[in-house]
């Protein structure tokens, strides 16, 4: 009995583990908030910084922290002083000039000390420059070298300034996708299967490949609305990711009326293999392919990169590819009940 169902037990087992770990390691220590976000250059600031479960030390020696304008040019700060263990003060001269001739340069805040290990805020201060004199600012904004951070030990996720702890969405919406996309080829298959021969078993195999397909895919359309409204600040924005996926979904749900307009189960199956087929065509275009097309507010759209460093790390990774196994196996499990129930109701109208 358990030979036969161990992939029941994995696929909970996988759920369990990615439900658990997911929602309770801790993310990393990270920048939450910065002020001012501007300033000029040639005149001293006072940088506030509000960490994220930071620690900072009340000893101002322990901490270190750098503005950093690009690969090679940083500038340290004056003086550092400790509000709270969440807040600190940093005090920068900032020269007159800068390193580059543009009239506003970026600078990311770097801010290292043992206990919270190393912090990095991209594009924390626009700094902007009335003097356009490259090679002072070259000589001045390379007063110091950024070595020997401190990294933290422990599994921790990683701390981005816009996502925060919604970055564990990751395991659920990114993850239902993706099993989505499994049970929507295994209908496929399915559905070629009885064009083949025929057999309406194949069929009732596609339809609940299909209905399932969609379960999961109105779920990862729920939990990605949801964390739009944390991250973009909508619900629903009519972002060029959120309208084909949603069009994806109607083309699908439009199955099961067409399966539904007609009595005769020969001519429901074969209709409905065909459309099957001819929307999952369509999944692959609308989803993957139209988003990259356009510009995009989600990731992987419009140049903006998916599953590389800035969206996860080989901490996500263990549990992020046993979440989608785990989908996938509970989705299976799910179309394998109904595909059973279907082939029942299918004998017993036949007595």
């Amino acid at each position: 009995m358990i030979k036969k169902h161990w992939w029941k037990a994995l696929g909970v087992v996988l759920l369990i583990y990615a439900f658990t770990v997911g929602l309770l390691v801790p993310l990393k220590p990270g920048i939450q908030q910065v002020s001012p976000r501007s300033a000029d250059a040639g005149t001293p600031i006072t940088v506030l910084v509000n960490g994220y479960n930071t620690s900072y030390p009340a000893d101002p020696t322990a901490i270190r922290a750098w503005l950093k304008v690009d690969s090679i040019h940083a500038l340290a700060a004056n003086s550092i002083r400790q509000t709270s263990r969440r807040a600190i003060e940093l005090d920068f001269v900032l020269p007159a000039s800068l390193p580059s001739r543009a009239d506003v340069m970026p600078a990311s805040l770097i801010i290292d000390e043992a206990q919270s290990g190393v912090q990095v805020l991209p594009d924390a201060v626009f700094i902007r420059q009335q003097v356009l004199d490259p090679a002072a600012g070259n000589i001045a904004w390379s007063q110091t070298v950024i070595q020997d951070l401190h990294k933290t030990s422990g599994m921790n996720f990683p701390f981005r300034n816009i996502l925060k702890e919604t970055i564990r969405n990751t395991y659920f919406h990114v993850s239902l996708w993706f099993a989505m996309l499994f049970l929507f080829i295994a209908s496929v298959y399915y559905s070629i299967k009885h064009l083949r021969t025929r057999e309406l078993i194949y069929d009732h195999w596609a339809e609940s490949f299909t209905r399932i397909g969609v379960l999961f895919g109105i779920l990862g359309l729920t939990t990605g609305a949801v964390w739009a409204r944390f991250t973009w600040g909508a619900f629903w924005s009519w972002d060029i990711k959120q309208n084909m996926t949603a069009i994806a979904l109607l083309i699908y749900l439009a199955y099961f009326v067409l399966r539904n307009s007609f009595e005769d189960a020969e001519r429901q199956a074969r209709l409905g293999a065909s459309y099957n087929i001819f929307a999952f065509s369509l999944l692959i275009p609308l989803i993957y392919i139209i988003p990259r097309l356009s510009d995009s507010l989600h990731p992987g759209s419009g140049g903006n990169p998916a599953f590389g460093s800035e969206d996860l790390d080989n901490t996500m990774r263990m549990v992020f590819y046993p979440a989608i196994i785990g989908w996938t196996l509970l989705g299976y499990w799910l179309a394998n009940l109904s595909a059973r129930l279907l082939i029942l109701r299918e004998k017993y109208l036949s007595e």
